[in-house]
Order: structure tokens, then sequence, then C-alpha cells
């Protein structure tokens, strides 16, 4: 395990205090909200996205991206991931919210949107902070991210519109292009991948993989913690009201995510485990399987049934979920790190 900073290793503690300052903000100032929303453009908030784009630059930005044309021959680990990402995550999450939810049907709609939104965002700082490899983490998230732009639109309309009411229940139509997929991969992906490659070529070209590996990236790293704190403050305080108010509601949709988080992970970790996988890349797989693109769940919710709707309202409760439940997830992955692969 990695030499912990003082930054790293009290991440619990700042993570809780960032939760605790967005709910104190988001409730002592009922216009939080409104005014961080006026930094909104076609439904993407600009605040949130650049403080997600910052967080994940750095991850990226650690990757050999030389090593990723051979990783992509690796046919056994890319489909053990398409499998847990594309055929058992949504029919795990479909499961979980017909089993907690079924006289919620709102609610019900906005879990299985999130189960089918792929993670391209934060899994990477669970993986880094995991030790996970990057390379791994960056392979499996474009592909997954590829994937998503072709086959999200078929899958919702897949679970949410067909499938309901062969049980009885009311389906919703979900009208979601590949172009509204596609941006969020662009903003979300994209623009962080692109940074993080031309940073590596920049620092191997001016100072030498010496100086970028022991020198620039071990300082630009702390960039990834600082807009993650930032990013939970934003998350929390944009909705830190509406939650206050809606424990019940909170709850009922936080019970089945963190049962989904918990799972998926194991899921993955078990899987690739057995496959013969070394830490590293038994770790990317894993969280990979667990993460979520909440940023496109929300989007589409807003989109589809409307800003203060109950589907918006669990795509928002989301990732205020996964951010204690993967923290945990990361000290559970370094347990069984030291249980399964000490040497």
């Amino acid at each position: 395990m990695k030499q912990l900073s003082f930054l790293d290793r009290f991440l619990t503690l700042w993570i809780g205090l960032a939760m605790a300052l967005g709910l104190f903000i988001g409730y002592a100032w009922p216009g939080f909200g409104s005014l961080i929303e006026l930094g909104s453009y076609r439904g993407t908030n600009l605040p949130l996205a650049l403080g997600l784009i910052v967080m994940m630059t750095p991850p990226l930005a650690k990757v050999n991206y030389a090593q990723l044309p051979a990783l992509f021959q690796d046919t056994k680990t890319l489909g053990l991931s398409l499998l847990l990402n594309w055929v058992i995550g949504p029919v795990l999450m479909v499961g979980l919210a017909f089993l907690f939810l079924q006289d919620e049907p709102h609610l019900m709609t906005g879990l299985i949107l999130i189960g089918l939104a792929r993670c391209i965002a934060m899994v990477l700082v669970w993986n880094d902070l995991a030790d996970g490899s990057p390379e791994y983490a960056a392979a499996l998230v474009a592909l997954n991210s590829l994937f998503q732009v072709f086959s999200y639109a078929f899958l919702a309309w897949f679970f949410i519109t067909w499938l309901p009411p062969q049980w009885g229940m009311a389906g919703a139509v979900v009208d979601v292009s590949m172009q509204q997929v596609a941006e969020s991969v662009l903003i979300y992906l994209g623009i962080p991948f692109a940074l993080g490659y031309g940073l590596r070529r920049w620092g191997l070209r001016q100072k030498g993989e010496s100086w970028y590996s022991h020198v620039f990236l071990p300082r630009f790293s702390k960039w990834t913690l600082i807009s993650l704190l930032f990013t939970i403050v934003l998350m929390f305080g944009l909705k830190g009201e509406q939650l206050l108010q809606l424990p019940a509601l909170v709850g009922r949709v936080a019970i089945p995510l963190v049962v989904y988080f918990a799972v998926m992970f194991l899921l993955g970790f078990v899987m690739s485990h057995r496959l013969g996988k070394p830490y590293d890349q038994t770790a990317a797989i894993a969280f990979t399987a667990a993460g979520n693109n909440f940023e496109l769940a929300i989007a589409v919710a807003i989109g589809v049934f409307g800003l203060d709707s109950p589907e918006a309202f669990v795509g928002v409760v989301g990732p205020l979920v996964e951010v204690p439940a993967l923290l945990a997830l990361v000290r559970v992955s370094f347990a069984l790190k030291k249980r399964y692969f000490s040497v």
C-alpha cells in the first residue's frame, strides 16, 4: 500500500465535514441551489462539471497510454467488465428497485435510470484511492462509455417502458437520444482524458519520466481530493434543504443503492480474483462495476420528467449515497488485498 499523505489519511473525516458543510449551506441558505443553477448550460451544471473534470484529470494523467492497445487485447477482462456492467448491473438494479420501491413507481424509475448509466467519472477517483491500475480503469471506462452511447436509449426503453407492464405496472416513455448520452461522455470523460493525455505528453517531453512521476504527479494528484471535497460540498449544498426535508424518501432510495454498490463491487472483485488477476486489475474491475454515471441519469431524469420530479430527486440522492459507500469500499478493497493478495 502506498504511503498516505495527511490529506489521504483523514479522507473519511474530510468527506464527512464536506457533506456536513454542504448540507448546512443548502439548509441555511435556501437560495444557494438556485444561485448555482444559474451556472447551468443545456442541462449541465458548469461549476459541478468543472469540479468533476479537475477531479478526474490527475488519475488520467497517471495512465501510461502506451499500454492501452495491449490492454484491449485482454478479452477475458473486457468480457468480464461488459458482463458486469451491461447484464448483471442493470438487472440487479431493476430487481432492487422492484423489491424496495414497487409501491413508488416514480422512485423506481429514477433508480433504474441510475442502474443503466455506467460510471465514467468518479470511479477513476475511487480506483486511484484503492491503488487500482490506472491503465485498466481508463481502458474499462472508455469501453463502457462506448457501449453506453449506443445502448443506453435501448435499455431505458426495455427496462422502463416495456418491462413494467409485463409485471402489471405502468411503464414510462423515456426519450433519450444517442447525442444526449454522447454529450455526457464527452464532458465528463472526453475532456479529462484529453487533459490527462496532454499533461503526460508535455511532462515526459519537457522534463522526463523521473520528474513527471516523482515530482509532478505527487503534487498534481492533490487536486483530485481537493476537487472531490469541493464537488461534495456543491452536490450536498444544491439539494441540502430538500434532503433534510425528505429524510424518509432519502432512506428508501439509499438502501437499495448501498446494496447495489456492495454487491457489484464484491461480484467484480471475486470474479476477477478467480480469473487470476493481480490486485490492481481486480480493484479496477470491481470499482468500474460498482460505480454509476449519475450525471447522465440526472440529465435524463430532468429532461424527461422535469426538474422537480421524483425521478430527478432519486438521481440527486444517488451520488450523495455513492460518496460514503464507495469510500467505505476503498477500505474493504485494502482489507481484501491484505487477505487474498499478500505475498
